[in-house]
């Protein structure tokens, strides 16, 4: 049992914690704590029945018309429940509300966004300043993400 909610101050170093431990296996990129103060807004958390959170994912305005998913992280222990599925279904759907027209994600596991609907596109296709981010990435210039994308409207 767990409950998606809008992220509060008091989640920034709990989304930092499980962010950080995933970034061992090069899944998401590194977010330092100050870039999850200054980013709070776009992060969704799932907290289990004790209040502990045990999932995140970020909803990033990056262009005109244009958002993306990213920092998507379920724990060990919460995995195989449906819980990332719906936390990108909750970025989603804020994406619909702020009249967003496409949503992307850079990814490694394509068959979990297709599932969702994402479709794989080219890197061409998405602004430059998406890019700016790649820079501080471990994998640097030798990335194996593959952008996807969902058309909204």
């Amino acid at each position: 049992m767990f409950k998606i909610r809008k992220a509060l101050m008091g989640d920034a170093k709990h989304i930092h914690s499980i962010i950080k431990d995933r970034t061992k296996d090069a899944m998401v990129l590194p977010r330092p704590l100050n870039s999850i103060y200054g980013h709070l807004r776009d992060f969704f958390v799932a907290e289990d029945e004790d209040g502990k959170i045990i999932g995140c994912c970020a909803l990033a305005i990056s262009w005109d018309c244009l958002a993306e998913v990213r920092s998507l992280v379920v724990v060990p222990e919460a995995r195989g429940s449906n819980l990332g599925a719906q936390m990108v279904e909750f970025c989603l759907q804020e994406a619909r509300e702020l009249g967003v027209c496409d949503v992307f994600v850079l990814t490694n596991i394509e068959k979990f966004f297709a599932k969702l609907g994402f479709v794989e596109t080219d890197k061409h296709v998405l602004p430059q300043k998406i890019w700016a981010d790649c820079i501080n990435c471990p994998q640097f210039p030798d990335c194996d993400e593959v952008p996807m994308i969902m058309k909204l409207k």
